[in-house]
């Protein structure tokens, strides 16, 4: 199937087969998972997706042009296709329990899928694991360790939920169309450690020490200051001095 990408959706298709096997093969299901993934476009990952074991396979895809695609490929009594925006559908129901979420996400709405995964209110989620695809430099962010100019807001909301594991890069030139960046597919395990501590308040802790980089979090959080005393954190460190557990402890304690 010939079709026109859509800028506006954030499309970029991968057919490099043995990439698509290398991608599949960090997918690992049982008959108790469902897998969801994420804009499957033309079913190439699909394809082998569809091979795997699983309790049902659920492909979401915002193109209405590709759906009729996507139903003459697989059979719709073992795959269940949506035509629906992807954050607009609830991930976190009880019938997708221990379900892995996949995707070459699309690169404009990756960050927004990732915290509407990652802000659940009682955790852990439902899903298990999420194998997803970002833009090298977005990855880089949420893979970001202290001292690290990528380091950020991104870094600590996402490491305060989920362990991290870099599975692959994926150049640019795998694409089609080709995108002006490499991709990176990482590996999503929920953990528990600091679930209890709201997710927002992690957040605007975060949002508040990143604002202005170069200053000393007695600045930028000064609002927290004896919270941060109480800590034994020293107030002259700069946002990216601190660790996550240093945010999630200041989140607890506010």
């Amino acid at each position: 199937m010939k079709i026109n990408t859509k800028k506006s959706l954030g499309q970029n298709f991968i057919f490099d087969k043995n990439l698509l096997i290398k991608i599949s093969n960090c997918i690992k299901s049982k008959s108790s998972n469902s897998i969801i993934e994420i804009g499957p476009g033309l079913g190439t990952l699909t394809n082998f997706l569809y091979q795997k074991k699983y309790k049902q396979l659920i492909l979401i895809e915002k193109d209405i042009r590709l759906i009729e695609n996507l139903k003459k490929k697989f059979n719709i009594s073992k795959v269940e296709i949506l035509n629906i925006d992807a954050i607009n559908f609830d991930y976190n129901i009880n019938s997708l329990r221990h379900s892995i979420i996949v995707g070459n996400l699309p690169f404009n709405v990756s960050v927004d899928l990732l915290y509407l995964w990652t802000k659940y209110k009682n955790w852990p989620p439902q899903h298990d694991k999420m194998v997803l695809m970002f833009q090298k430099e977005v990855a880089n962010r949420i893979m970001a360790s202290p001292n690290n100019k990528s380091y950020g807001k991104l870094s600590v909301v996402i490491q305060s939920r989920y362990k991290i594991k870099k599975l692959l890069d994926i150049p640019a030139s795998a694409f089609t169309p080709r995108p002006k960046v490499d991709a990176i597919v990482l590996e999503f395990t929920p953990f528990k450690d600091f679930g209890l501590i709201d997710i927002n308040k992690i957040d605007k802790v975060a949002k508040d020490a990143f604002s202005q980089r170069r200053k000393k979090i007695k600045n930028n959080l000064s609002s927290y200051l004896s919270e941060i005393n109480n800590l034994s954190i020293n107030s002259d460190l700069r946002p990216e001095d601190l660790t996550v557990l240093d945010y999630c402890n200041i989140a607890k304690s506010i």
